[in-house]
């Protein structure tokens, strides 16, 4: 017998190559074997007769060798082998190509089921099976097949590991797998009609019907979404029963700082603001998120809240994933509020700032303050990492603004909030519009505050597909706004070509990489243009360096990776030419179309692309029509889905379960099977295999 955490390198009969292979897929124990859940099924469990086949058709037929050779194709390269099959009802030829093994294992007399399309030749109208499946048969065996005969799973596979070779590994792992212990209790079993764990994962392997595995599928997305579920509602309780300082904040003194300032707040900036407000005057942590477009107006609203909270003598801390966002963010306070008197600091791994109401920002050493900040003498404090190193405390930190919240993980919030007795206002702001009822389910236990609008008068970008033929006038048009002043981003798919690709494989690929791209532009189309690349491989000093001199406008065209999804405002850009936009999400595409129109000028979104699909122009149609980031993001939901669109390596999240986040009756009903046990059991005490599941659940999931 074998248990989950076995890992398959001690199994006796699992040779090295699929070990290492299996590595690649993230498989190493029998947990992860077993729990790598097909992504569909093809239904061979008709047994047809040989006169029964028709063109186009998947069938599993019974039958002996007849004969059997090989030969080289005229296509170079090419091996076939090509047998003779043959039942009581007739004859049927059946072809592979480079398996020149199979001459060896299917030898003249044997029987065997071939599971495979039944294909017509044009040129003369016989039928014949292309590359089918083979599985050998004994009439007087009564062994359980694998690949053939019944319904079939197809996995996700790696090169050299097909969904053939995962079933020849999973099916004797399976029947060696000592009994799982069922964490649900039989009253939900048997009232929402969920198979048992050990029949389940039978099922959804090697189902005897497609309801069977439909059914299995459906209690492992369940499960899944009842922990996601489980969690939020667990950490809700347990934030509403910590205690917050109460923010009394002046209604009167903030309709007089909204007046002061130099533009219009928008109708939803207003709400969220409102929102934010109403949390942080309870006395139980708020725990919001803050989402809005690019460019949106999210980090003024941050500011606000954050003035009010000094204002009633307390500090608050700003944390930006890089120091370029950092310093973005400090100088935008110090727009937003001259002559605040409370202190507002920047503190990064390579700088520190201070400024006093109308005194001059000062640069000051890092030790100095450090000491400021735990005297409580700077009540805004904004900075990178560097916030939560050990020799940094705060005096009285009630409020915690984390800007692009999924790049952050739940270690460095729990460092800021050291103090067990008091816990500090929580306020996460992201720019990726992700459809609400996605948020709700995901981000369940953070309230959600959103910004639909972008701010008044400023110019809609103009977004143009472009297309091959248009190149030439493209880069034409790109030189005379650089003349006029003003600076080009250029985003690419990949940073080099791989190395184990051939040319010919990737110039049919047309992936465009930022290395060839930066040598074509800065030698071939702008030769005469400052033009520099930027990508996720470059040192971090190197990427702090090229990003600061693009926004002291010394590069003209900065080509880079989607490194620059989340970056440095610089207005001064105005166009955003991406290559291969084929290749991006709908909702990333938008990011980076963000990333221009910041200021005055009117500003370009060019989406370059090789391809003639239909479906393709449809998609980057939509980016053009779409009013805002929200919208495209429900467009681009229903064309990916969610495992695509948010990414299961950025959540943690199975597959299976990301796409049962579409159904939201399922969603519904897993939140009210977990409302109920909690209700009952709010330490989860009487469920111990709930509570100790629910432990692995929250480190294998994270929006980070």
């Amino acid at each position: 017998m074998v248990s989950l955490s076995t890992p398959l390198s001690k199994i006796q009969g699992i040779q090295t190559r699929f070990i290492t292979k299996l590595k690649k897929l993230g498989i190493e124990t029998v947990r992860d074997l077993i729990f790598h859940f097909p992504v569909r099924y093809e239904d061979f469990s008709h047994v047809y007769k040989i006169e029964e086949l028709t063109p186009g058709s998947e069938v599993t037929i019974t039958a002996t060798v007849e004969s059997i050779k090989s030969r080289n194709t005229w296509k170079r390269g090419l091996f076939m082998v090509e047998a003779d099959l043959i039942d009581e009802t007739g004859v049927i030829r059946a072809t592979w190509f480079n398996q020149p093994y199979i001459k060896n294992v299917l030898q003249p007399g044997r029987s065997a089921n071939f599971a495979g399309k039944v294909v017509q030749s044009k040129n003369t109208g016989e039928m014949y099976l292309s590359n089918p499946t083979y599985e050998l048969v004994s009439e007087h065996s009564d062994h359980e097949t694998k690949h053939t005969a019944r319904i079939v799973p197809v996995y996700s596979e790696t090169r050299g590991l097909t969904s053939k070779g995962l079933r020849f590994l999973i099916q004797p792992v399976l029947k060696r797998l000592e009994e799982i212990p069922e964490i649900f209790p039989a009253d939900i079993l048997e009232s929402d009609d969920i198979p048992e764990v050990n029949e389940a994962l039978q099922s959804i392997h090697f189902p005897e019907t497609t309801d069977e595995a439909l059914r299995a599928r459906r209690r492992f997305a369940f499960e899944d979404l009842f922990f996601l579920q489980l969690k939020n509602i667990s950490e809700r309780i347990k934030l509403a029963e910590k205690n917050a300082n109460k923010i009394n904040v002046n209604i009167e003194s903030v309709k007089s700082l909204i007046e002061s300032l130099p533009f219009e707040l928008t109708t939803s900036q207003k709400k969220s603001l409102w929102e934010i407000i109403q949390d942080i005057e309870r006395p139980h942590p708020m725990n919001r998120l803050l989402q809005g477009d690019v460019g949106s107006g999210k980090t003024v609203i941050a500011g606000l809240a954050a003035h009010e909270v000094a204002s009633a003598g307390f500090q608050s801390a700003f944390m930006a994933p890089t120091e370029i966002l950092a310093r973005q963010h400090y100088h935008t306070f110090l727009k937003l509020f001259p002559g605040y008197e409370h202190g507002i600091a920047l503190l990064t791994a390579s700088e520190s700032r201070i400024s006093y109401g109308n005194a001059l920002e000062s640069i000051t050493k890092k030790p100095a303050l450090i000491k400021e900040i735990a005297s409580g003498n700077v009540k805004i404090i904004i900075g990178t990492h560097a916030l939560i190193q050990k020799n940094v405390s705060f005096k009285n930190l009630a409020f915690v603004i984390v800007d692009e919240q999924h790049r952050f993980g739940v270690r460095q919030r729990a460092v800021l909030e050291q103090n067990e007795k008091i816990t500090p206002h929580f306020l996460s702001m992201s720019a990726t519009p992700i459809p609400r009822t996605l948020s709700l389910t995901l981000f369940g236990d953070l309230d959600l505050s959103l910004i639909t609008e972008l701010p008044k008068n400023r110019k809609p970008i103009i977004t143009r597909i472009v297309m091959p033929d248009e190149r030439t006038m493209t880069h034409q048009f790109i030189r005379d706004e650089v003349k006029n002043g003003r600076q080009v981003f250029v985003i690419c798919p990949r940073i080099e070509k791989p190395e184990e690709s051939d040319n010919a494989a990737w110039q049919q690929l047309q992936v465009r990489s930022v290395k060839e791209e930066h040598e074509k532009l800065s030698t071939k189309i702008f030769p005469d243009l400052s033009v520099e690349m930027l990508h996720g491989k470059m040192p971090a000093k190197e990427k702090e360096s090229i990003m600061r001199a693009f926004s002291e406008n010394k590069i003209n065209i900065l080509i880079a990776t989607s490194v620059i999804e989340v970056g440095v405002d610089i207005p001064n850009a105005t166009i955003m030419m991406i290559e291969g936009s084929e290749r991006f999400g709908l909702a990333q595409l938008h990011q980076f179309r963000g990333r221009v129109g910041r200021a005055e000028h009117q500003s370009y979104c060019l989406l370059f692309t090789d391809s003639s699909s239909v479906t393709t122009k449809t998609r980057l149609r939509s980016l053009v029509e779409a009013k805002n980031g929200f919208e495209l993001a429900e467009k681009d939901l229903k064309i990916r889905g969610p495992g695509e669109f948010m990414g299961e390596a950025q959540t943690g999240m199975p597959d299976l379960a990301m796409k049962a986040i579409q159904n939201p009756d399922l969603v519904k009903h897993a939140r009210e099977v977990a409302q109920q046990i909690l209700e009952t059991d709010r330490t989860l005490k009487k469920n111990p295999l709930i509570r100790e599941h629910l432990a692995e659940f929250r480190k294998d999931v994270h929006w980070e």
